[in-house]
């Protein structure tokens, strides 16, 4: 899912394909090492000469933390240099692992599949980032910011992937038993429902046209929905309504609330992470507060503590639904806070940034084949860095 799965999911950009599976490749391989460390001294604080350990749960949480740097990376992408991307890297694993720590460990929220510390974090910590670094030639339409037929095609493969995986994400760190059978079934649901709510809604808001950037993302947002309560009582209309709500929302995001940040906010999102993973993240992180507040010990039986960490030292289901939302308060707090600091910091003029030529471009940083160099697409840009015209060499003849 993480190197196969986002890395096509994010190669839809007709010259940036080699940068966006590539660094997709690299930032995944780096975030894995770092956040055992980190989350390893974490673990260990207060003490002196430990050891960390490493086992198939910190491989599998590490895998958790790639999944939130390559989130991020999708809405920055293109946009900023390799060397912007480490140092960004760097900052988000450790503020990821203390905002873990904190939600998980301390207020024992339950999050199983992410919704709040990996999907939520994730977003808003990329949408940060990309307002403080903010330039008019981010924002201006660029033409190298589009996808080509079989680019789409590639970025299906990746969507399908992560698609038919999904339940694994949520609940491959649910103990064996009742939870775990829970987490996968509602995840499925949830996923079909947001599926069939996807080519609905896009085709009623395109004039009966699908448009494939819904397609291609928006039908995960089901699994991100449901992430929270993956493990919980829902039901199974419970899952059914959470994917169907994330599927509508999704594709209102692509269509109604991404053009709004882009042309109102100058609040660029490359990827469309926020309405795939923003979004959709909050809306399953809301779901976990209600389905807290509804637990019940005569229907989770024996595996209410196994759901609930905290009801093993007697916590009611209302002191686990404040919990829960103290737990999206810190998490939105800590990820715009750090994501801004972190553009700040990249911001610095130590830190080269592309040039507006070079955005969303592979030609300057990757060995092509021969055949693939091409003339820009941005050939005349003003002072500013906006792109005056497009002049391909069939239109010039």
């Amino acid at each position: 899912m993480i190197f196969l799965g986002i890395g096509y999911l994010i190669i839809f950009l007709k010259r940036y394909g080699y940068s966006s599976v590539g660094y997709n490749f690299f930032l995944g391989a780096i975030s894995i090492q770092w956040y055992i460390i980190v989350a390893g001294c974490l673990s260990h604080r207060g003490t002196t000469g430990f050891d960390i350990d490493i086992n198939i749960k910190s491989l599998i949480t590490g895998l958790f933390a790639a999944a939130v740097v390559l989130i991020s990376f999708g809405v920055y992408m293109g946009k900023v240099s390799r060397i912007q991307l480490l140092v960004i890297m760097v900052i988000e694993i450790v503020m990821y692992a203390v905002n873990e720590f904190i939600v998980l460990e301390e207020l024992q929220v339950a999050d199983i599949g992410g919704s709040m510390i990996v999907h939520m974090f994730a977003c808003y910590f990329g949408m940060a980032v990309t307002f403080v670094l903010r330039r008019p030639e981010d924002t201006n339409n660029n033409p190298k910011e589009a996808p080509v037929y079989h680019s789409d095609l590639f970025a299906m493969i990746g969507s399908l992937f992560l698609w038919l995986y999904w339940p694994s994400f949520n609940s491959i760190l649910v103990a064996p038993g009742n939870d775990k059978q829970r987490a996968v079934i509602n995840t499925y649901l949830s996923l079909t429902a947001c599926t069939v709510s996807v080519f609905a809604t896009s085709a009623f808001v395109n004039k009966e046209k699908l448009q494939m950037a819904h397609v291609q993302n928006a039908v995960l947002a089901g699994g991100v929905a449901v992430g929270t309560t993956a493990n919980m009582l829902i039901q199974p209309w419970g899952a059914i309504l959470l994917g169907t709500l994330a599927g509508i929302i999704s594709v209102c995001g692509f269509y109604y609330v991404q053009p709004y940040l882009n042309e109102k906010l100058k609040l660029h999102d490359t990827c469309g992470v926020h309405n795939l993973h923003g979004m959709p993240g909050l809306l399953g992180a809301l779901a976990g507060v209600v389905a807290a507040k509804l637990a019940d010990v005569d229907d989770y039986k024996d595996s209410l503590e196994q759901t609930f960490e905290a009801a093993k030292d007697g916590r009611s289901s209302s002191k686990q639904a404040g919990y829960q939302t103290v737990a999206i308060l810190i998490t939105l707090g800590i990820s715009i806070a750090s994501g801004a600091i972190a553009g700040f910091i990249v911001k610095l003029k130590i830190f080269d940034s592309p040039t507006p030529q070079q955005l969303f471009d592979d030609q300057d940083f990757w060995e092509l084949p021969d055949g693939c160099m091409q003339p820009r697409d941005v050939e005349n840009v003003d002072p500013s860095g906006i792109a005056l015209q497009s002049v391909s060499k069939v239109e010039s003849a």
